[in-house]
């Protein structure tokens, strides 16, 4: 019996390529379908609906709740952190446990704000399984969500919470180092990236440089420190 020819070895990159390609394009297409979905919103109320009835990715097997978004925007200013963690999962609102009342703080005592005057929200709308770090794909699938989040909120100043919110919501891939202490543009919108809550706790002698990024921000709100906090 003919022996059949063997492969050529360049055959298999060149198909691992095309298995890569096929992902690749049908990933975008369930991102272009969530895209269109927020698109379709006309406001806050129905966008929140639809996020709740997302099954876009396999996060939504494993969530308790999607986790939406917290206060109203009205100051201005959006937060936006990189997935809700247990506690958020639990209750349906970002930000909550230790490093939620850290935010609180910075907002209520640091910018003289009332925390139902801003918006905090994140890239996912769904907790990764043991807190684990967002995939790609994920991140990819639901970054449609945020951005119609963003264009209905209409926020003078966005403030990205920790390196891996920084690096999407700026759409670059840098050290925290380089990419807070100063104003980023994009798309005609002010950026202030900063340090996560969460890192803040763990490294408490950070939060000097945090307030030097809330500063910032202020300035572009056109906010002053609350009486007694300048520093």
């Amino acid at each position: 019996m003919p022996r059949k020819p063997a492969k050529k070895t360049e055959d298999v990159p060149a198909a691992a390529s095309s298995g890569r390609a096929a992902r690749r394009a049908e990933l975008e297409a369930v991102a272009d379908d969530v895209r269109a979905r927020a698109a379709a919103c006309s406001d806050l109320d129905a966008l929140r609906a639809a996020v709740a009835g997302c099954t876009a990715c396999s996060l939504c097997e494993t969530r308790t709740q999607t986790v939406f978004v917290d206060g109203d925007g009205s100051s201005g200013v959006m937060f936006v952190g990189e997935a809700p963690g247990y506690n958020e999962d639990v209750q349906g609102v970002p930000f909550v446990g230790r490093a939620g009342q850290l935010l609180t703080d910075i907002i209520t005592k640091g910018m003289g704000l009332a925390r139902e005057h801003v918006a905090i929200c994140n890239v996912l709308k769904c907790r990764p399984p043991e807190n684990r770090d967002p995939t790609p794909a994920e991140k990819t699938t639901c970054t449609p969500w945020l951005d119609r989040q963003i264009e209905l909120y209409d926020p003078r100043v966005i403030v990205p919470l920790g390196r891996h919110a920084a690096c999407h919501v700026l759409r670059v891939d840098a050290p925290m180092g380089r990419l807070r202490g100063q104003v980023h543009e994009l798309g005609g919108r002010k950026i202030v990236a900063t340090y996560h809550p969460a890192y803040l706790l763990r490294s408490p002698g950070q939060k000097k440089e945090c307030w030097k990024d809330i500063q910032l921000a202020m300035e572009v709100l056109g906010l002053e420190p609350p009486r007694g906090r300048s520093s």
